[in-house]
């Protein structure tokens, strides 16, 4: 309620780094009736292509357009590193599922469906290491279907630039809008858990000496980016 008028959406993950949290697809519902627009990340983590439709499902008829598809952290991260994973597709085949439902008006198995689900699908890219793959990887989820992208967030700035500069040649941005993902730092412990333990990320060890040298005064500027 405090950010409905001033956002455009609002992320819904789905069990981030395999620690479990609500129903991505509830808490989405909650959301619409509050009037705001989700995006509901969709993991392949924890569910087969049949549950995946089922949830694909669902979430159209709840009026969730918004689907982030991702493969997901596996579960070694979380806090049930005992659990089993799925994985039965990965975030370009269920880039792929997604258009087919939509545009085809099929399940996988062929089965006609009607009417087909009205989703826009997404997907996220990392820019960081291995610089030349990511470009590339992006071009493969654009044709596979992503309709938009978030990425990691971003604090090497030069090197998301550089990354920009090879998706620009690709003309990709052109082809898709790009979300650069962006989060505040609260510490200089906290940029190092998430440059130590979160992977894909990619935080300078010159950000991490700033945040040390700041003091307690500084730090609140510190963290605001000022």
């Amino acid at each position: 309620r405090l950010v409905r008028d001033h956002v455009d959406a609002v992320n819904v993950p789905d069990n981030t780094a395999g620690v479990v949290h609500m129903s991505p697809l509830a808490a989405c519902a909650l959301l619409i009736e509050e009037g705001v627009d989700p995006i509901m990340h969709v993991a392949c983590r924890d569910r087969n292509r049949l549950a995946l439709q089922s949830d694909l499902l669902g979430a159209a008829t709840l009026g969730v357009r918004n689907v982030l598809c991702l493969t997901g952290d596996h579960m070694v991260h979380g806090d049930h590193p005992q659990a089993k994973p799925v994985f039965d597709l990965d975030s370009m085949q269920l880039l792929g599922l997604v258009r087919h439902m939509t545009r085809e008006g099929r399940y996988l198995s062929g089965r006609e469906m009607k009417p087909p689900p009205d989703l826009f699908p997404g997907a996220v890219e990392n820019p960081f290491p291995p610089h030349d793959f990511r470009p590339l990887r992006l071009m493969k989820k654009v044709e596979a279907g992503a309709r938009f992208i978030q990425t990691q967030i971003i604090y090497n700035v030069e090197r998301f630039a550089a990354f920009m500069g090879r998706v620009r040649d690709l003309g990709l941005d052109r082809r898709v809008p790009i979300l650069a993902g962006v989060a505040p730092l609260r510490s200089a412990r906290a940029a190092r858990y998430m440059r130590d333990h979160v992977p894909g990320m990619e935080v300078p060890e010159a950000i991490i000496r700033r945040m040390e040298r700041a003091g307690d005064e500084r730090r609140r500027r510190e963290e605001e980016g000022l």
